[in-house]
């Protein structure tokens, strides 16, 4: 946790932790907010050995990280498996959510999601025979991270449940996504449609994790987000 302001939540990607993965989100948003990097259940420090309900588990694990620092509310900011994380924490807590950013997530079931799985699993397998990564993973997660994976080898393993429907979402939520994910760009024109509350933003030459790919457009347009809601409540 560091700087201070508002407190400023960004959830990590799959196999990835806070410190590892979000420094450069930390560096630009800590001059004005209290910046908060947990790691998610199974993650680097956050030891777990139960994977079973994974969502509403690291929601409810959010959660009693806000009481335990003290924290009524904070800005909720994730991509990917933070995004969808984040996502069932607004759900279930949103007297605890002050606005939502979201990106890395997919609207609807695509009609080849199986196959996308399928290869996701097979490239994800791949890069794990390099010793050097399988070693970078061993050393930023404590726990067996190795069983994380079997959740996303599941063909059901992912909420469309919950990401096809944001109409419920109370607090001002930006969706912003990368060009080149098709799957997930969809989300640009339906996730306003079904809730006023939802800006949208497409960042060009970007993809899954567009504040990796083009992390200085991506905090500069989370910046814009965050200073008009606080110019909102200020109205």
């Amino acid at each position: 946790m560091t700087g201070t302001g508002e407190p400023i939540i960004f959830l990590h990607t799959g196999l990835q932790t806070g410190k590892a993965e979000l420094d450069l989100q930390r560096e630009y948003f800590n001059q004005n907010y209290q910046v908060i990097l947990p790691d998610l259940r199974g993650h680097g420090k956050s030891i777990s050995d139960d994977f079973s309900d994974y969502f509403n588990r690291s929601a409810c694990d959010l959660a009693e990280t806000l009481d335990a620092l003290d924290l009524r509310s904070a800005h909720i900011v994730g991509c990917s498996l933070g995004a969808l994380v984040g996502l069932v924490f607004a759900k279930q807590y949103s007297n605890m959510v002050s606005s939502l950013t979201l990106s890395g997530i997919m609207p609807e079931k695509p009609s080849d999601w199986e196959k996308i799985n399928q290869n996701e699993t097979e490239q994800i397998e791949q890069v794990l025979k390099n010793p050097d990564t399988f070693n970078y993973f061993d050393t930023i997660h404590k726990g067996n991270w190795q069983a994380l994976l079997k959740i996303t080898q599941d063909p059901d393993w992912y909420p469309f449940n919950t990401t096809s429907d944001l109409s419920m979402i109370h607090c001002p939520t930006l969706f912003i996504i990368g060009e080149q994910n098709v799957n997930e760009t969809i989300g640009a024109i339906k996730y306003p449609e079904m809730n006023p509350k939802i800006h949208t933003a497409v960042i060009p030459f970007a993809g899954h994790t567009v504040h990796l790919d083009r992390p200085e457009i991506y905090n500069e347009i989370l910046e814009i987000f965050l200073n008009g809601f606080a110019l909102n409540n200020e109205d």
